[in-house]
């Protein structure tokens, strides 16, 4: 009966069951289609949560390690990714440095068999080591990224080549992702994410939007590290200046008044650290000395050397008759502290009120000059002494020797460091002795004071718009 029935309507009944079936294969496909997008939606979601967050790290005060931990678990995030990793170079380029593994993360790098030895008694042991091992920039999976230049899918981390001696990790299957991290074209590092098991490989749209993501990495990262090292700069800068200040104040803010004389000085540093120095000590009983010095080298080495020198001169002048025996202590107490390659060329002079007799002594320093009134002549002054911080004493002592001076009134000695003479024009000419010998000669007559100021201009109109290479330094005693 029911065969009867059916039988005029069995092809519409097939039709409809067709239909049907068509009908749930498309709302199965509809629903994968929208668990796709679903997921597309999501990691675009995350895509743009680690660009923000990148973007908030670039411009914040926060440590660099911070910006390791953004990259790495942002990254890591947005590929659902077990594990991730970032490895720096160092400063010289030939070392690659774990700056982030997260917990999860496997031994991406070559253990050595006495660290896998202690992980069997001290679990932790091989995580320990590889977040403070650096390896070789040019070695293992890591070098090999950076070599490529480009991004990089390994599908079984435990059959890599880098591996050939044993992989840490035993037979576990670990699929890796890794892309160099470049900004412009300076190479920063290396950036990882692995996944762990069968079945979970990374799939060609996670391999693309993770070379995004590292590119982005890359940019991020060498924005920031451009922005903090503008401040440390900055930061360098304000503090050489607060030195130089510092500096300034160890310079003599007026000549004293030594009856009998005038005096002047002057110092300009080619730098905002000065080398050079000049000082004026009263060494009680109406004694007074002069110094003039120059630090080898420039910079913050040469000013700190500078102020030892100043100090350790003051305390020994004190009390002392001889020049070359003031000297000869300060060389003594100065020569340990002072590194092979550099040294110190000094002059000392001690003035007494009421007599025209100067005693002085050089400690390898340029020659002063002295002019001399009464035949408008000027002489070379230039007594036998060695550098400071040569030699520890004993062939300082028998070389260096007192000179003796007698200045009439009118006459003038000028001291000066060797940025003066080697004081340079546009075309590369030197100021020179001699030019330095005409101007003093026209100067001295007018004092000491007209003296270091006609140098001083006349060294500015030589060099125009020449670079200073050097420290200048000028200290003038005039007889009355």
């Amino acid at each position: 009966m029911w065969d009867k029935w059916i039988l005029p309507y069995g092809p519409a009944i097939a039709a409809i069951a067709v239909l049907l079936g068509a009908v749930v294969y498309l709302r199965r496909r509809l629903n994968r289609k929208k668990a796709e997008l679903r997921a597309l939606v999501g990691e675009e979601v995350r895509m743009f949560d680690f660009l923000h967050d990148l973007g908030l790290a670039i411009g914040s005060d926060s440590s660099n390690a911070g910006l390791y931990r953004i990259i790495v678990n942002g990254i890591s995030e947005v590929i659902a990714s077990h594990g991730g990793a970032l490895y720096l170079l160092d400063d010289a380029g030939e070392f690659l440095e774990p700056k982030c593994l997260t917990d999860e993360t496997p031994a991406l790098v070559p253990v050595p068999d006495e660290v896998l030895e202690q992980e069997r008694a001290n679990p932790g042991a091989i995580d320990s080591h590889l977040r403070l091992q650096r390896v070789p920039a040019d070695t293992g999976v890591l070098g090999r990224t950076l070599a490529l230049g480009d991004a990089l899918k390994v599908p079984d981390l435990a059959a890599d080549e880098s591996f050939r001696d044993g992989y840490p990790g035993g037979r576990r299957r670990v699929h890796v992702l890794l892309a160099p991290i470049r900004h412009g074209e300076r190479d920063l590092g290396v950036l990882a994410l692995t996944r762990n098991g069968e079945g979970q490989e990374f799939s060609q749209n996670d391999f693309a939007v993770f070379r995004s993501a590292a590119e982005q990495s890359g940019f991020a990262l060498g924005n920031a590290l451009l922005y903090r090292e503008a401040n440390e700069k900055r930061q360098i800068e304000s503090d050489l200046r607060n030195a130089s200040e510092v500096q300034r104040v160890l310079l003599p803010q007026a000549a004293p008044e030594v009856p009998g004389f005038r005096l002047a000085g002057m110092n300009i540093p080619a730098r905002i650290i000065s080398g050079d120095y000049y000082d004026y000590l009263d060494l009680g009983e109406g004694r007074h000395g002069l110094v003039i010095a120059d630090v080898s080298g420039k910079g913050v080495s040469a000013g700190l050397l500078m102020a030892m020198c100043r100090a350790v001169l003051r305390s020994r002048a004190l009390g002392g008759m001889d020049p070359a025996e003031v000297l000869a202590l300060v060389n003594h107490q100065l020569f340990p502290d002072i590194r092979e390659d550099m040294f110190i060329s000094l002059f000392y002079a001690v003035v007494e009120e009421g007599s025209g007799t100067v005693r002085l002594a050089r400690a390898g320093h340029d020659e002063a000059l002295h002019f001399r009134a009464g035949a408008r002549t000027v002489e070379a002054v230039k007594p036998p002494g060695l550098a400071l911080g040569i030699d520890d004493g004993g062939v300082f002592s028998r070389v260096t020797r007192v000179a003796e001076v007698a200045m009439e009134s009118g006459d003038c000695l000028l001291f000066y460091t060797d940025g003066v003479c080697e004081a340079v024009d546009e075309s590369g000419e030197e100021f020179g002795p001699e030019r330095l010998r005409r101007v003093f000669r026209e100067a001295a007559p007018l004092g000491a004071e007209a003296t270091v100021e006609a140098v001083q201009r006349e060294l500015e109109l030589f060099s125009g718009e020449g670079p200073q290479m050097d420290d200048i330094t000028m200290l003038a005693l005039e007889k009355r």
